[in-house]
């Protein structure tokens, strides 16, 4: 093998280190702002729920209609896109979303709440190039309108959580003075 041959070699090699590096640290530092969470949560008729999210925080900021638009996508936190794993086939909004896992994408409305799974695994949830979000529709495998709930106290870090009531449990995510609640049947 020739020594520019070699060079080459050792160049791409750096160049592609660097790039790894670059992007773990990018990672890591908007993980200050909005750190990951996973939550999982046991249906009474024994499903497993797990949600992994970022939760950005308010910081003084107006969120919803201001820095979360109405009538847009949203990836629904911050960073990687945030993803729904079910372990067994549930009903949500009449329709039957089979086990596995989903990425969760949300349409705010001043109103109401367009929530959407999607059947595609992105990774950061957003275009690199122009900010717009990832997910591609025809991936889309229930969606569902859901009224927003106005709260009288902020909430400052976006959260999801889980509750059982009648039969159904119920994934929240509250964020500002905004809550959705989505009913999930086991």
């Amino acid at each position: 093998m020739s020594k520019l041959m070699k060079r080459s070699i050792l160049v791409v090699l750096g160049i592609i280190l660097i790039a790894v590096a670059i992007r773990m640290v990018l990672r890591q530092t908007t993980k200050i702002y909005s750190p990951e969470e996973t939550i999982s949560h046991t249906s009474s008729e024994q499903a497993t729920y797990t949600v992994f999210y970022n939760r950005p925080y308010k910081k003084g900021r107006a969120i919803f209609g201001t820095l979360v638009p109405y009538g847009q996508v949203w990836r629904t936190g911050a960073n990687e896109a945030t993803t729904f794993t079910t372990d067994r086939d549930v009903l949500i909004d009449g329709s039957t979303l089979k086990s596995g896992t989903y990425s969760l994408w949300t349409i705010p409305n001043q109103d109401s709440w367009k929530v959407i799974f999607n059947g595609f695994q992105y990774d950061w949830g957003i275009n690199m190039i122009d900010g717009t979000p990832a997910r591609d529709p025809e991936y889309d495998v229930i969606t569902l309108e859901v009224p927003v709930q106005h709260l009288l106290n902020p909430v400052e870090q976006f959260s999801i959580y889980f509750k059982e009531a009648n039969g159904f449990s119920i994934m929240y995510l509250a964020w500002d003075t905004t809550a959705i609640a989505v009913p999930i049947k086991s």
